[in-house]
């Protein structure tokens, strides 16, 4: 079978699991009355206490102990089973503790999905940094093809959601066994130091300074991912509470108006090549970073009906404001380490995305919001909220070229030849 298309089919599925339940598990909870509000926030916050050791943990075995294409299986069969168990779990607590434990299986799938891709894409002799891209093209279109499934299943509110997701995990995970052999890329026979053995060594990026200044503003841009997750579909769905607004499009199907954010990521994905070429790996983070102003300020202006399209183009500006850091910023440090720690380094860039950044944005913006921005009948500011997050984002932009001092010289071909 063809290697892109193995590879398209490995990426559709590990995001069609995500997209199962990551944007409807708000009205499953919340529906089916299992909580507050701050116990659904402890929930979410999962994902992020699980992205700070699982990726960088599994990245080490990748790089050291097993081949990365069985681990990666391994870790979805496992998350498979934890899915299966989620909608017999009533109990706040014990919801909490089940799912933390899927996201520990999860999250370190996402940078083992990019190391064997790559690892594939390079034994095969193929242009990783022109053809990456648009195979990850289809991990976008898993993830809408699985929300709107769930939604005109009308699974929104069930815990058939978690059941999708399994069965495709399960599924996944059996095929990863058939993928290519990506073995650990270190000798066994070369002397290397306790920390070289542990392959702990991609830690010692940090003292480099692009690196250090890299991986610092990954967090930052990761907790504004995690603002965008947590909120975006609240926000519309508040929009019910207006008369005027109530029976709008938007109102009835946030969840389907928020996935546009994801349909515009299958073009922006497809641009990264060009944007990569012609302005460099600074500039094209820069751009995600004045997405994200506009993301936010266009959802501090507009409503379900007459500002209708400033929310639509927000869910457009997601797709760049998304990719061009969470993709290029993996091909930065595909083609900015040695092969030795190249799994580390990838789930090491998870970590700071979707662990630190994710628990940052999470636990920040609930303080702020709850002390700032909720009203006295416990409605929420939120055109008040969304300016100040894109506050937020326009600091991270304007300090950002100035510290982060990455020349680009190198043209689409001599960066591949990094690879």
């Amino acid at each position: 079978m063809n290697i892109k298309f193995r590879l398209i089919l490995m990426n559709l599925m590990q995001y069609f699991i995500w997209g199962s339940w990551l944007l409807t598990i708000g009205h499953y909870w919340f529906d089916n009355k299992l909580g507050t509000a701050t116990q659904f926030s402890a929930i979410f916050s999962t994902m992020g206490i699980s992205a700070i050791f699982m990726p960088a943990l599994t990245g080490i075995l990748a790089d050291r102990l097993i081949n990365a294409e069985r681990l990666y299986g391994i870790m979805h069969i496992l998350g498979a089973a934890v899915l299966f168990c989620l909608p017999l779990v009533k109990d706040p607590t014990l919801f909490f503790w089940v799912m933390l434990l899927n996201m520990i299986f999860y999250m370190p799938t996402i940078s083992l999905s990019i190391t064997v891709a790559y690892a594939i894409l390079k034994n095969n002799q193929i242009d990783v940094v022109k053809i990456y891209p648009p195979i990850r093209f289809w991990g976008t279109v898993g993830f809408i093809a699985a929300l709107w499934t769930v939604s005109i299943t009308h699974n929104e509110s069930s815990g058939n959601q978690f059941y999708i997701a399994g069965a495709v995990a399960l599924a996944l995970g059996l095929y990863a066994f058939t993928l290519p052999k990506c073995p650990p890329p270190a000798h066994k026979t070369d002397k290397k130091s306790f920390v070289d053995a542990l392959g702990l060594n991609a830690f010692t990026l940090f003292k480099t300074p692009k690196f250090a200044i890299f991986f610092s503003f990954s967090m930052l841009l990761g907790a504004a991912l995690q603002l965008t997750n947590a909120y975006g579909d609240v926000f519309l769905g508040d929009f019910k509470n207006v008369v005027a607004y109530k029976d709008t499009i938007a109102v009835k199907y946030p969840a389907i108006i928020m996935s546009i954010s994801q349909a515009s990521e299958t073009f922006f994905i497809l641009a990264i090549p060009f944007f990569l070429r012609k302005f460099g790996i600074k500039y094209v983070m820069l751009f995600s970073m004045l997405a994200w102003v506009l993301r936010f300020g266009l959802f501090a202006f507009g409503d379900p009906a007459g500002g209708l399209w400033m929310i639509i183009l927000s869910c457009i500006v997601y797709g760049m404001a998304f990719d061009f850091f969470n993709i290029s910023g993996s091909l930065f440090v595909e083609t900015q380490t040695t092969p030795e720690i190249r799994g580390s380094a990838q789930g090491l860039f998870m970590m700071m995305v979707n662990g630190f950044g994710a628990l940052f944005g999470s636990l920040t913006s609930g303080v702020i919001i709850d002390k700032y921005f909720t009203l006295t009948d416990h409605s929420k500011n939120w055109q008040g909220i969304w300016i100040t997050f894109a506050a937020y984002a326009l600091v991270i932009a304007v300090v950002f070229p100035f510290v982060f001092r990455y020349k680009h010289t190198a043209t689409l071909k001599q960066v591949t030849q990094h690879v």
